[in-house]
């Protein structure tokens, strides 16, 4: 094998070597970028969401609330409500068990047995 050759040969080893290992490097760079941005974009992300939930928690809060706050007030005025109307079918209950009472004493009088007469002796 004559020296040109071989010259050739190493060369052509030595450029293979050289492309082979600029493209690892150049490999490794880019995924570490990529790893860097991803790295910086999931913490953006995770900020961001973190903060979302936040304000949905406070707003949630808020309105869990103001709800409360309504249905206890519609319920208060319920109860009074209930309680006007039980009050009043209350009373109509009892004038009309009185009328019926009173209704029942003047039936029984006209079904009841013949009055006989009393003639004084005089």
């Amino acid at each position: 094998m004559s020296a040109d050759t071989l010259t050739i040969i190493v060369s052509a080893i030595g450029v293979v070597l050289t492309l082979g290992a600029s493209l690892f490097a150049a490999g490794a760079w880019m995924i570490r970028r990529i790893d860097e941005r991803l790295g910086t974009v999931d913490h953006r992300l995770s900020t961001g969401i973190d903060t979302v939930e936040e304000k949905l928690a406070a707003r949630i809060g808020s309105v869990e609330e103001k709800l409360a706050a309504r249905i206890g007030s519609v319920e208060d005025k319920l109860t009074t409500r209930i309680d006007s109307v039980e009050e009043k079918l209350t009373t109509h209950i009892d004038a009309v068990a009185a009328d019926v009472t009173d209704l029942k004493i003047a039936v029984a009088r006209l079904e009841g047995p013949p009055r006989h007469l009393l003639v004084s002796g005089s």
